[in-house]
């Protein structure tokens, strides 16, 4: 964190101009609360914010444009501009201008992250169509910036209080998932899924459970195979670094609560994760990239095209990625910080746990 400023500097994209971001970012950030817990940079531009302002009279909100990130005043919301030209905003509608100007703001915000000059990044949603361009051929937000922090191996962890879900496989159709749920890819993403419980949410000993990739966990290969062959193999193996268990059928698994006994949870699919996780954190879920360098969160919803400059907008997935960016700063640097020094007898749950405590003291 930049030494002259004790709270974390959070950078904040702007997403799609045609989608919700912009407004959940002003209602999230109109809480002057916020400010007691971190330095928040969005990257946009003026005139786009003050578009949407208008149409939200309810939650009054100044930006501060700063054009030196080391200068940034710690008791406002700073404005990068990141364009300076005139842009049309059709809320609601698909166009490349939305998705232009959204991979500039990520372009810029990337950059600030590589230089230390932000210590953790927020994106608002994006669509995965209209911003691809020679500089954005990928599949959204996470491989992107897998890419830009050198390739490094990471998982997508959505996260509402104790349910923590990660998926093997992201955003691929179903006729592909099979071909991508292999013994190597179940460890590899088990391997980050232990290892971030244990650094990002303070958990000494994480309880990992897989899910099955068929209906009823395969009925011992009768309705297939995937889980005798591939993701029985991977669980037996990973047992030797961490506690895992399963695979458990995804249906029985949340219907009977079992999630509850566990610590995060490791679907095949997408969707099999996230209709289920949705379902359950009430609208205030998070997306975080585990495993990469930097830490990145993001609200677990889309560019909601159908609401966009309506004033409908939902913002509480938003703080709650806000909030969960801080909070695994601190827990980050609490879990260096006592393999520095062996002998603190704080161990990390607590460290997390005090971390809670200190962002939400003043809630309410």
């Amino acid at each position: 964190m930049n030494p002259d400023i004790r709270k974390p500097i959070i950078g904040i994209t702007c997403g799609d101009l045609n989608g919700i971001g912009i407004e959940v970012i002003i209602k999230s950030l109109s809480d002057s609360r916020v400010l007691d817990f971190m330095v928040p940079v969005v990257f946009a531009n003026n005139k786009s914010l003050q578009f949407y302002r208008k149409g939200l009279p309810e939650f009054p909100i100044n930006f501060a444009s700063v054009t030196d990130l080391n200068k940034l005043n710690p008791k406002q919301v700073n404005l990068v501009n990141c364009w300076e030209e005139e842009v049309n905003i059709t809320p609601g509608e698909l166009t490349d201008i939305g998705g232009k100007y959204a991979l500039l703001s990520l372009e810029k915000a990337v950059e600030a992250l590589k230089n230390k000059q932000i210590d953790g990044l927020v994106t608002a949603p994006i669509h995965k169509k209209n911003i691809q361009s020679p500089n954005f051929q990928f599949s959204g937000h996470t491989p992107y910036l897998q890419s830009a922090f050198g390739n490094i191996e990471n998982l997508m962890l959505l996260v509402a209080e104790n349910l923590r879900m990660a998926l093997v496989t992201e955003h691929i159709t179903i006729q592909e998932v099979t071909q991508y749920i292999t013994k190597d890819k179940i460890k590899q993403k088990l391997n980050i899924l232990n290892e971030s419980l244990q650094k990002d949410f303070g958990i000494i000993k994480p309880r990992i459970a897989v899910l099955a990739l068929n209906p009823h966990a395969g009925d011992d290969g009768l309705i297939g195979k995937e889980e005798i062959e591939v993701i029985k193999p991977a669980i037996k193996e990973s047992k030797n670094q961490m506690l895992v268990f399963g695979p458990y059928s995804a249906d029985a698994f949340f219907a009977r609560g079992q999630h509850e006994k566990f610590d995060g949870v490791l679907a095949m699919y997408h969707d099999q994760g996230l209709i289920p996780f949705k379902s359950l954190a009430f609208g205030e879920g998070v997306n975080y990239t585990a495993g990469l360098p930097i830490v990145r969160t993001s609200p677990d919803h889309g560019t909601a095209f159908d609401i966009a400059g309506k004033n409908k907008a939902d913002s509480s997935s938003f703080t709650a990625a806000l909030f969960e960016c801080v909070r695994i700063i601190y827990a980050r640097k609490g879990y260096t910080d006592m393999r520095l020094n062996p002998l603190k007898k704080i161990s990390a749950r607590m460290f997390a746990n005090a971390v809670d405590e200190r962002l939400y003291e003043n809630e309410g």
